[in-house]
C-alpha cells in the first residue's frame, strides 16, 4: 500500500476521532465564505473520494460541503513514489496524468495550482487549489535536468531527500549524515531554474544546512517539527530552522506522532511546537504542512489494520522514522478532521495570537514563499 493508496483509504470518510481513550473535538464555525485569508496545507492529501463504478474515483458529499464551507483552500499534494525504487520517473508521469485527468473531470472544485493567480482562484468556496510535490528527487533519475520538464507539467515543489541517503544526499535515517552530493547541489540549481519550490523536509542535519546554504532563493522545509522539544530525526534543529528562516523560507509544522516522545499528540503539543517556531523563526517564517488527509482518518478496526500495514511495509523499506509506530496514528487528536484549521486558529486566539499572525502560520506565509519562488 503506498501513501496515496492508504490516504485514500483511512481518509475516505474523515469521521470524528473513535478512539475511547480520546475527547472527540468541539465543532468550529468556518471563515465566512468571502474571508480574505488563504489556509494553506504545506504537505498533506486531499481526501474524500470514492469509487465511481467505472475504475476511477468521484468526490465525495462530504468533501463537497467542506470545500463550500472553506474548510480548507489550497493542498500541496505528494503525487508518485518516495524512496529508491524501480521506474520513479515512469510513475511520477503516470501520477501526473492521473491527477490532470481528476482535475479537468472536477473544474468546479479542483484547480491547479501554479501560479499566484490560482492561489487566489483557491479562495472561491466550494473549490479547493491543488498544488504538485515530490517528496523525493527519484524520479528525475539521475539526470537533474528533468527539474525543468516536471516544472513544465506543474509540479512547483520538490524535496530533496526522503529519510534515506539518494543520489542527492543523506536523509534524516542515514547515520553517516554525510550531507550534500554534487548531484545534490545540481539538483537544487535546476529545481530553482525551473522555478520550483526546494523543500528540505526529511532531511538529514547536513544536508538541510547545506542546501541552505546552497540555495539562492528561498527554500521551505514543509512539514516537520522542533527538535528542541522531541529529540527525533525528523524534527529540525533551531539552527536549521533560523538558517531557514534568515533565508526567506517558511518552517512547516506537521500534525505527526513526532510531535511528542511517545504515545498520541493531542492539540498542545501542535501548539507548543508552533510557538516555538514561531520563537526561533518569527511569526513570517512558519506555517503548516499536516501531513494528514483534508478529512482526516476515520478510526476503525480496518484502519488500525491498514496502519499497521503501511508502518511495517515502511518499516521493512527502512524508511520509517524513530517516532512512527503500527499502533500509533499519523494524527493530532483534537484536529482530525476538514475543521482543523477553523479549530486551530480559535485555539491559537485563544493562546494570545492575533488574527493577524494566525492568518499568517495557517497560509499567508506560503502564499508568500510560493508566490515568490515561482515568480522569480
Amino acid at each position: 500500500m503506498d501513501r496515496r493508496e492508504f490516504l485514500l483509504a483511512a481518509g475516505a470518510a474523515g469521521a470524528l476521532l473513535g478512539l475511547p481513550s480520546m475527547a472527540r473535538a468541539q465543532s468550529a464555525a468556518p471563515r465566512p465564505p468571502q474571508h480574505p485569508s488563504l489556509y494553506i496545507d504545506a504537505q498533506g492529501g486531499l481526501s474524500g473520494f470514492e469509487p465511481d463504478g467505472e475504475g476511477s474515483y468521484k468526490p465525495t458529499q462530504k468533501l463537497i460541503e467542506a470545500l463550500k464551507q472553506r474548510r480548507i483552500d489550497v493542498v500541496s499534494m505528494t503525487i508518485g513514489e518516495v524512496g529508491n525504487g524501480p521506474d520513479r520517473f515512469r510513475g511520477a508521469m503516470e501520477a501526473i496524468a492521473s491527477w490532470d485527468k481528476m482535475i479537468a473531470q472536477y473544474p468546479e472544485l479542483l484547480i491547479k495550482v501554479e501560479s499566484a493567480a490560482d492561489l487566489a482562484a483557491a479562495r472561491a468556496p466550494g473549490k479547493v487549489g491543488l498544488i504538485y510535490n515530490f517528496q523525493d528527487t527519484t524520479p528525475l533519475e539521475a539526470d537533474a535536468a528533468k527539474a525543468g520538464l516536471f516544472g513544465a507539467l506543474g509540479v512547483k515543489v520538490i524535496q530533496l531527500t526522503y529519510n534515506k541517503r539518494n543520489l542527492a544526499g543523506d536523509g534524516c535515517l542515514e547515520a553517516s549524515n554525510a550531507g550534500l552530493s554534487d548531484f545534490g547541489r545540481e539538483a537544487i540549481a535546476e529545481i530553482e531554474k525551473a522555478k520550483i519550490l526546494l523543500d528540505l523536509s526529511h532531511s538529514g542535519q547536513r544536508t538541510v544546512a547545506e542546501g541552505i546554504a546552497v540555495a539562492t532563493r528561498p527554500p521551505a522545509i514543509t512539514h516537520s517539527g522542533c527538535r528542541a522539544l522531541v529529540d527525533f530525526p525528523r524534527n529540525t534543529h533551531d539552527a536549521d530552522m533560523r538558517a531557514l528562516a534568515e533565508k526567506g523560507g517558511v518552517f512547516g509544522v506537521y500534525l505527526m506522532p513526532f510531535l511528542r516522545a511517545k504515545g498520541q499528540p493531542g492539540r498542545e503539543d501542535l501548539i507548543r511546537h508552533l510557538e516555538h517556531a514561531v520563537n526561533v523563526c518569527g511569526e513570517d517564517h512558519v506555517g503548516i504542512g499536516t501531513d494528514n488527509p483534508f478529512l482526516g482518518y476515520e478510526i476503525t478496526e480496518e484502519t488500525k489494520k491498514q496502519q499497521r500495514e503501511f508502518y511495517e511495509d515502511r518499516a521493512k523499506r527502512g524508511i520509517a522514522a524513530p517516532g512512527e509506530a503500527a499502533d500509533v496514528l499519523n494524527l493530532v487528536e483534537g484536529y482530525n478532521d476538514a475543521a482543523r484549521y477553523d479549530r486551530l486558529a480559535a485555539d491559537l486566539k485563544a493562546r494570545g495570537w492575533s488574527s493577524a499572525r494566525v492568518d499568517k502560520v495557517l497560509g499567508e506565509n506560503f502564499a508568500r514563499l510560493f508566490t515568490e519562488v515561482w515568480a522569480a
